[in-house]
């Protein structure tokens, strides 16, 4: 009899597979457009965010959590106007940074709260400034545009060389990943059997089926090299 792909059993809403979201502490968004200066309050610890946060209060009476960044500390001022000084935790629009500048959690759309670059010790930096669009590196390399009314923080997002830290044990590593809802340990399709998996399978170690497939597939075949326009190097 066979049984579901790991990817179908997510989709089912298991409790192996559900976050333990009441844990968080919050979501991370920008205050209103009203807000000028800001108190830091405390640095807190979130399991769903791998960088520190920042329990901020405006002088609008707004509280909000903003990923903190190297340097903030707990009663340091912050400000969201444009003509504050280009400084660390300071939040502005893309249109008035300065090329060459170092920023992270960039909006994709104004007033989204931030979506890009807020894991911990990465950074984005602006590259040109163009007449309706900001161009920004992101920390792929890639140039992405955005609108000149994104807006994003200054600085280099804290808890930098997290992933230089080594678990020693796979439990560590196991409820670590559960907390956010990461599956691990993550086994290879042809280590399976062949009920557990189209790749699985012992009569050989080379399957007989391509790792591509349609896109159009079956759930239960719609593994692998997914609608690949090539495979192999370039």
């Amino acid at each position: 009899m066979g049984k579901n792909l790991i990817q179908q059993a997510r989709g089912k809403g298991g409790p192996r597979y559900r976050a333990n979201s009441f844990h968080f502490k919050g979501r991370i968004q920008y205050p209103g457009i009203a807000a000028q200066k800001g108190t830091i309050l405390e640095l807190i610890h979130c399991a769903g965010h791998s960088a520190p946060l920042a329990r901020v209060q405006f002088d609008t009476g707004e509280r909000v959590l903003l990923a903190a960044c190297e340097g903030m500390c707990v009663g340091s001022e912050i400000s969201a106007v444009a003509q504050a000084p280009v400084e660390p935790g300071n939040i502005f629009q893309l249109k008035d940074i300065p090329e060459g500048t170092l920023i992270y959690n960039v909006e994709l759309q104004p007033g989204d709260g931030g979506k890009l670059c807020r894991c911990s010790g990465i950074y984005a930096r602006v590259t040109a400034r163009l007449p309706d669009r900001i161009m920004v590196m992101l920390p792929s390399k890639k140039e992405r545009s955005f609108l000149p009314e994104c807006r994003a923080m200054i600085g280099i997002v804290a808890g930098g060389g997290r992933t230089e830290k080594p678990f020693y044990k796979a439990g560590n590593r196991h409820h670590r990943m559960q907390a956010k809802n990461k599956l691990y340990p993550h086994v290879k399709g042809i280590a399976m059997n062949a009920v557990d998996h189209p790749f699985g399978g012992s009569r050989s170690s080379k399957k007989n089926k391509p790792s591509t497939t349609s896109r159009d597939a079956p759930p239960g075949r719609k593994v692998g090299l997914i609608a690949a326009r090539r495979t192999g190097r370039k």
